[in-house]
């Protein structure tokens, strides 16, 4: 197993797992790499992203800015629905990943955690990612989890150290929600420095959200990828703040670890219901950061980047 290494020859056995099949990196093209289609929690009540005709107009939406592919980080249990993904990626035409994996312990009920606990979550992430989520032959490709805020608690780290065995198991990269964008470097201790996962094979989210560009820097030294995810959200700093973030990490030469997403988690932020969803990275955040760093950087963070981050020679 040889997983894509930053500043490396893309080799043809590498490739990034869609819904539709195994594809070359750079056939990703202009990428959301921080998205859902789809998406339930009892933490968002009565604002269900559950709606294959809404996603579908969210993805026509996205494809006229010139969208080409969302990564779609909805993990297990939290209505993924990846029997949809496969026809909602071929009427668009924008490429689609799915998850696999955990997010935070409130998201789920005590049963389902139980269950998870004796039937082994590791070998459900191997599971989803090589022969595909139950009954729907869509194969994940990347890991969610979750960390605390501030911190690790006991779940958090239960399903890192299940996600790094898939890891081991499988080469798939492990894509890491942030609360409120703090925990980075708890994060990159357990998962690189216990568990042994190569830190280019580890995408943190929602950077963004606590703008410290001292954290911002160190985790960038460390080698994992950066995503600034979530833009719209006034009250997590993240439009206005965002441009000073990327433009320190891109002068300190990360400029190739960094990544662009939307992540739209509510009914009300989709574009078909009046908010700003998946169009507004391509229609807004885009030129903005052009501002702040020029196109080309820009155009690396949404194509060239997420190819690499998302690229894997499957075990």
């Amino acid at each position: 197993m040889s997983p894509v290494r930053r500043g490396h020859a893309a080799h043809s056995a590498l490739t990034v797992r869609t819904v539709l099949g195994d594809v070359d990196p750079a056939d990703l093209g202009t990428c959301d790499a921080h998205d859902h289609l789809f998406l339930t929690s009892p933490q968002l009540p009565g604002q269900e992203l559950d709606s294959p005709a809404s996603a579908a107009q969210e993805l026509a939406a996205f494809r006229e800015v010139e969208g080409e592919s969302l990564i779609q980080w909805t993990p297990h249990g939290m209505g993924r629905r990846a029997g949809d993904l496969p026809g909602l990626s071929r009427a668009s035409g924008v490429g689609i990943v799915a998850a696999t994996g955990l997010h935070q312990a409130a998201h789920y009920a005590t049963e389902l955690l139980e269950r998870l606990r004796t039937d082994g979550l590791a070998d459900l992430f191997v599971r989803e990612i090589t022969e595909g989520i139950a009954d729907t032959g869509v194969r994940a490709g990347l890991i969610k989890v979750a960390g605390g805020f501030h911190g690790l608690d006991a779940h958090a780290r239960w399903t890192m150290e299940a996600a790094a065995e898939a890891h081991h198991a499988t080469g798939a990269p492990i894509t890491v929600h942030l609360e409120l964008g703090t925990g980075a470097l708890d994060v990159i201790d357990l998962l690189c420095g216990e568990l042994n996962v190569p830190p280019d094979r580890l995408v943190l989210g929602h950077l963004n959200r606590s703008p410290d560009l001292a954290i911002h820097h160190q985790a960038a030294e460390a080698g994992a990828y950066l995503a600034f995810d979530g833009p719209s959200r006034a009250n997590h700093a993240t439009d206005w703040r965002m441009p000073d973030a990327v433009q320190a990490l891109t002068e300190a030469g990360f400029a190739d670890q960094l990544l662009l997403g939307g992540d739209t988690t509510t009914a009300k932020a989709r574009a078909v219901n009046g908010g700003p969803g998946l169009p507004y990275l391509l229609r807004r955040v885009r030129p903005r950061l052009e501002l702040a760093v020029g196109e080309e950087v820009v155009g690396r963070m949404l194509r060239e980047n997420p190819a690499r981050a998302f690229a894997v020679e499957w075990a």
